[in-house]
């Protein structure tokens, strides 16, 4: 009966020590890559993404203001665009971004 205590110890370390097995089912599919909710700079990084830019926003990351906004989305500088980034705009881009596989 001495060793019932070190069996129970060794079974509680190899639970904590063993690895977790997990089964996914049903796993929800993977969400777009980019959308117009993603950092601009993230958008300008990828070719992809880009193109859809420049399709859309040509020269945005040449912008005298980039440095200040490319850490947002294209959702959040919409307001301060003047007008220039309408939500039927962003409806656009956010088809072909998020259609980017």
């Amino acid at each position: 009966m001495k060793f019932a205590p070190l069996a129970a110890l060794g079974l509680a370390l190899a639970g904590v020590t063993a690895p977790a097995v997990v089964v996914a089912q049903d796993a929800p599919a993977p969400a777009a890559a980019f959308s117009i909710d993603t950092p601009i700079q993230a958008l300008v990084a990828d070719a992809r993404a880009k193109a859809v830019l420049d399709k859309y926003l040509p020269g945005i990351d040449q912008h005298p203001a980039y440095e200040q906004f490319k850490e947002l989305s294209l959702r959040t500088v919409a307001p301060f665009s003047q007008g220039m980034i309408t939500d039927e705009l962003l409806a656009k881009i956010d088809a072909d971004l998020t259609a980017i596989k």
